[in-house]
Order: structure tokens, then sequence, then C-alpha cells
């Protein structure tokens, strides 16, 4: 095998086993890209405010008729009770037959019932109870407005500790970044920590300047001059749309096994689920991936 076949190999796999996020309101969105996605394609569903969870279910129903794996999101701080729990897990087995779900704390300041954060959620031993066997989790390589990194690094532990406890194999699911180098970086101090499971690393589908920085500003995703100028952004052309080209080839140059374990990207379609499918295809073509 040439050197350049054998490099071509991670970039590849890099693109060829995306995941890719939607909301419950997003299924005629996804019907529209059922035909550029491919079959077997992990799309989470987020746990959103305003969507019941009738709804939720029907979309991760639906997510599977379409030939995809639905990856339903549990926010534990919007559980009002164990009862409302156990039923959405209940509804899920019944109608999906889903074994995987992605648990995090969520937005609230405070709690709406008895789960604190994703860690409790799994030390409930609810979601083996239901079939639940594969988990995702969050990482945050820039880190989170409002937790200290000591803690978010102290939570991860914890939260591998109790999976590989109970039996659960996981994923670390980053929230997305402008640049490639501090994630990079993180995932060094991932696997350094003792952490070995796959990493799919958030990248921004393509989308309008605007409407990426606002995103970005929400989630407390750094956006200096510098990163914005290295992305291709530009506060000269808020309407024009830009993609995530040249963070993913830094990611394929970057991204080692040996330092930073297996490594997959995520994808949060900003500027539409068709539109993000659309690029995937035509980049993998433009570069021969």
């Amino acid at each position: 095998m040439t050197a350049e076949l054998e490099a071509s190999r991670p970039r590849c796999a890099l693109l060829g086993n995306y995941s890719i996020e939607m909301t419950a309101r997003d299924i005629g969105q996804l019907e529209e890209a059922a035909d550029l996605i491919p079959p077997g394609t992990r799309i989470p569903i987020t746990f959103l405010p305003g969507e019941t969870f009738e709804m939720r279910i029907a979309a991760a129903k639906r997510v599977r008729e379409l030939g995809f794996l639905p990856i339903p999101h549990i926010s534990a701080r919007r559980l009002r009770s164990q009862q409302e729990l156990e039923d959405f897990l209940c509804g899920l087995q019944q109608e999906v037959g889903t074994d995987h779900a992605f648990v995090v704390a969520g937005d609230p300041a405070q709690p709406m019932g008895p789960y604190e954060d994703a860690l409790a959620i799994i030390h409930s031993g609810l979601l083996a109870k239901y079939g639940i066997r594969r988990i995702g989790i969050a990482g945050y390589p820039e880190g989170h407005p409002e937790i200290a990194d000591e803690a978010l690094w102290r939570a991860k532990l914890q939260k591998q500790a109790a999976l590989l406890e109970r039996g659960h194999e996981f994923v670390v699911v980053t929230q997305f970044a402008f640049a490639a180098q501090p994630v990079l970086d993180w995932l060094e101090g991932v696997r350094a920590a003792g952490i070995h499971a796959l990493v799919r690393v958030g990248v921004p589908g393509p989308a309008s300047v605007k409407r990426l920085l606002a995103f970005a500003a929400r989630c407390g995703v750094a956006a200096s001059g510098n990163v914005m100028k290295k992305y291709g952004l530009s506060l000269t052309k808020l309407l024009s749309t830009a993609g995530p080209d040249r963070l993913i080839e830094d990611y394929a140059r970057g991204l080692d096994t040996v330092r930073h374990g297996q490594v997959l990207l995520h994808f949060y379609p900003f500027g539409g689920l068709r539109a993000t499918a659309e690029w995937v295809r035509d980049f993998r073509l433009g570069q021969g991936w």
C-alpha cells in the first residue's frame, strides 16, 4: 500500500461514519435529506423545551423507519419525576426499540425534578432496566461557560466509572468548535486521564456566518477574530455561508490515533440537515476521500 493510500484511510473514516443531530421537529428535513445520508447513520435527537415526550418518541421511530439509528437525548434537569423518565424509556422501547441514548444535565439552572445531572440518571439504573446499553455523554474541549474545568474532568471520570460498573458502552460527543488545535489538545488530555472511549468531535455544518456566531455565543464556544479568520468567517459577510472545510482538513492532518484515540465527527446542522449532508458528499468527492 502506498503512503498516499495509507494516509487517506483515516480521512475516509473521519467522514465515512459521521453522526448528525436533529430535533423532534426536523422529521420533514430528515425525510428530504434521507437519500444523502448513509444507511445506519447515528442520529441523536435533542431534548428541547416545548417538545413533548410523544414528539420525541415519534421522531425516534421515524428515524428508525428511514433506516438510521436514533439516539434520543435525555435532559436530566428537565425531568419532573422518576415516573416521567420511566414512561419515556418505556415508550422508546415499545415504539422504537433503540438501545442507544445520550444523557446530559441540560440547561435549567435548577433541576425540575429529582435528577441533578447526567450522573444521577446513570446511577438510577433505569437506562439498563429499559434496555439502553450504549450511552453518549458530553465533552467540552473549550470548557463550559457555567462549569469549572476541574468539575468537568471530575464528572467525566465519575461517569465513566458508573457506566463501566453497570456494563454500559459509552461514547463522548463534544460541543462544536471552530478550531482544531484546542480540540486535539483536549483529546490528548482525555486519553491521559484514562478515558479511551470513542470520541465524536462536534463540527458545525454549513450555515450563514451570522447563524454560526449566534450559536457559538449561546454555547460559550470560543470565536475570536483569529479563529474566525482561520475558519473562513468574516464579520463583513454575515449573511454568507461558511462550511467546515478548513476545520475538517485540520483534523485530518492533526489526528493521530496513538495520541488522540478513536475519533469520528458529529455534525450540528445549523444550516439544515440536507445542506449538511450535501456538504459532506461534495467535500468527500472534492477531496477524493
